[in-house]
């Protein structure tokens, strides 16, 4: 697949969750049907291993089988996507770049070294070898905010005066003048937000989300964001719900239950019911109980009834 440069990477990408078996192996069998689900609903791509793809929790097979059946899928389908490379290892993320090479993906994922905070001389160090062995493939650099070095627009613009050519980042985003500030300090750089505010990102100069709220339902996400292209008010007063959904009856299970993202994003997709995925987390991760889905499900209905189009009675 020809890599896509920043421009062409945008809007509403699905993030591949990993469906476990209850003696913690992987189930590729509904993997392997989720993969086909997101390629029918047209999503604007799909990657791997990101935070609710449990990357930190894979063998080096299993990170080859996952990515080399995304890759069959998404080539024969003509569907863009990306290879989440990413590991708390610098050696084990490179190990995984050469690989992922070979499955031709649009564009490459990386987080930064995370066991100790790297310093921006040695961010930089880390980048210039990954975007180095990666092109033409574009990097896109993941940096969310429980790692362990967190970037602002002055630390991105330093990575690209620095000569680095990401591609793109998903960051948490923040206020006006943090957009204003992104954009002058990495005008070609494809920013992604969190999905439960795409459509004030996108308003703002954000390029799209690798979105959490594509794991409650990726075709109505899909919907969501094309209007957000034709009818903004329509898609801010929807973002308004999505945002009271999420804060009032998710953002709870990890504020005070202590539960990780990635639980509560396979709770979500649990809720949307648009794939056989259960809670469960691999080991030592601990799962949302399933039996809180029906009552969530009630509340998604009266709330979101533009998610809900596969949840059954």
């Amino acid at each position: 697949m020809t890599p896509l440069t920043h421009s062409e990477i945008y809007g509403n990408w699905a993030t591949l969750l990993v469906p476990v078996n209850e003696d913690n192996s992987i189930n590729y069998t509904l993997l392997a049907e989720e993969m086909d689900i997101l390629i029918a609903m047209r999503v604007n791509g799909i990657y791997s291993n990101g935070t609710a793809g449990e990357f930190y929790n894979q063998t080096e097979t299993e990170f080859r089988q996952i990515n080399a059946l995304l890759a069959d899928k998404c080539h024969a389908a003509q569907m863009p996507f990306q290879v989440g490379c990413s590991h708390m290892s610098p050696q084990l993320s490179l190990e995984r770049l050469r690989f992922a090479l070979t499955l031709h993906p649009s564009a490459i994922q990386v987080i930064l070294p995370d066991w100790f905070p790297p310093t921006m001389q040695e961010c930089i160090r880390y980048l210039e070898v990954m975007a180095e062995l990666a092109a033409p493939v574009g990097l896109v650099l993941y940096n969310p905010p429980h790692a362990k070095k967190r970037l602002d627009p002055a630390g991105f613009a330093e990575i690209l005066q620095a000569g680095i050519p990401l591609a793109g980042c998903k960051v948490p985003g923040g206020d006006a003048a943090w957009y204003t500030a992104m954009k002058a300090a990495a005008p070609a750089l494809s920013i992604f937000v969190p999905g439960h505010h795409l459509a004030t990102g996108i308003s703002l100069g954000a390029h799209g989300a690798y979105s959490n709220v594509a794991c409650l339902h990726p075709l109505a996400a899909q919907q969501w964001y094309d209007t957000m292209l034709t009818d903004m008010p329509t898609a801010l007063e929807l973002e308004q719900r999505i945002r009271l959904f999420m804060s009032r009856y998710i953002v709870p299970y990890i504020s005070e239950q202590g539960f990780s993202n990635q639980a509560v994003d396979k709770l979500l997709a649990t809720i949307g019911g648009w794939a056989n995925i259960s809670t469960r987390l691999r080991w030592p991760y601990q799962s949302i109980n399933p039996q809180e889905i029906t009552q969530l499900r009630v509340i998604c209905r009266e709330i979101l009834p533009e998610f809900c189009m596969d949840i059954k009675d």
